[in-house]
């Protein structure tokens, strides 16, 4: 019998998911549909729980509503639970699992696809939000040097530094970030949302910095274009992030490891 899994989220019927997902399957075999599901803003519980109840597997998470996941799972993974947040519910013998996949589909997508090296490198997390709580931790674990986290608001950024408590991290505001230089910057604030950038210095990039934007687009997001004008060594979007997120939790549902590269190429055509 066919498995059932769906992403939720309001709106939806932009999902890549879908299409990610069913590559999977084809990719490694596994008897699986995966549909779009519109959540409803007032109702985000009473969707799972019928979707559950009718034999879904399992569930990704989308805007708006991954906080509401995190209060609705029976228990929460190390990496949801800090950041307060889930993309993934899996259903297990314990009641709903809730994990949050992001972080380590950024640090997969930065390090294994794209060649990254971690070590000892300063780098700058703009952004205090959903986005940066979701990544903060899978950055810290992957050992740079330094990472400084920014933000408009320079008490939210400090708010998340203490979370993790690691004399690595530092907070500032977006304000006092001249005359600093970093060998990756990444951009998880909303302003990529309207096409806008966040109010940073132009001289941020050390020489051979990458800049990454954790959107992504048909066309160069505006942050890609910022790190392209600002002689970035690689400056890229966030579809590979998109991908590799969805394979952890592919591999949470399923025990199957699928593989990315073919499903990154398909989508990028």
């Amino acid at each position: 019998m066919t498995d059932r899994y769906a992403v939720i989220g309001n709106p939806i019927e932009h999902s890549k998911s879908p299409l990610i997902h069913q590559r999977f399957a084809e990719l490694t075999g596994e008897d699986i549909a995966y549909t779009r599901l519109l959540g409803s803003i007032d109702d985000f519980g009473g969707d799972v729980r019928r979707f559950l109840a009718a034999g879904g597997k399992g569930l990704n998470v989308t805007v708006p509503f991954k906080e509401q996941a995190c209060a609705l799972a029976d228990e929460l993974s190390p990496r949801a639970e800090m950041a307060g947040a889930v993309n993934t519910l899996i259903v297990g013998e314990r009641g709903l699992r809730g994990d949050n996949t992001d972080g380590i589909g950024l640090v997969r997508d930065l390090r294994d696809n794209h060649g990254f090296d971690f070590s000892a490198r300063r780098v700058l997390l703009l952004g205090a939000g959903g986005a940066a709580r979701g990544v903060l931790q899978p950055l810290l674990d992957t050992g740079p040097g330094h990472l400084v986290i920014a933000n408009r608001t320079a008490s939210k950024a400090e708010s998340l530094a203490a979370r993790v408590n690691s004399t690595r991290v530092s907070a500032r505001g977006l304000d006092e970030l001249e005359g600093e230089r970093f060998d990756l910057i990444i951009n998880a604030t909303a302003a990529g949302l309207t096409g806008a950038l966040p109010d940073i210095p132009d001289t941020l990039l050390a020489k051979d910095g990458w800049s990454y934007d954790m959107m992504y687009a048909s066309e160069p997001t505006a942050f890609v274009r910022w790190g392209r004008a600002r002689g970035a060594s690689r400056a890229l979007d966030g579809l590979g992030m998109l991908v590799e997120q969805a394979a952890e939790s592919f591999y949470l549902w399923r025990g199957v490891r699928p593989p990315t590269g073919p499903v990154i190429a398909m989508l990028k055509e």
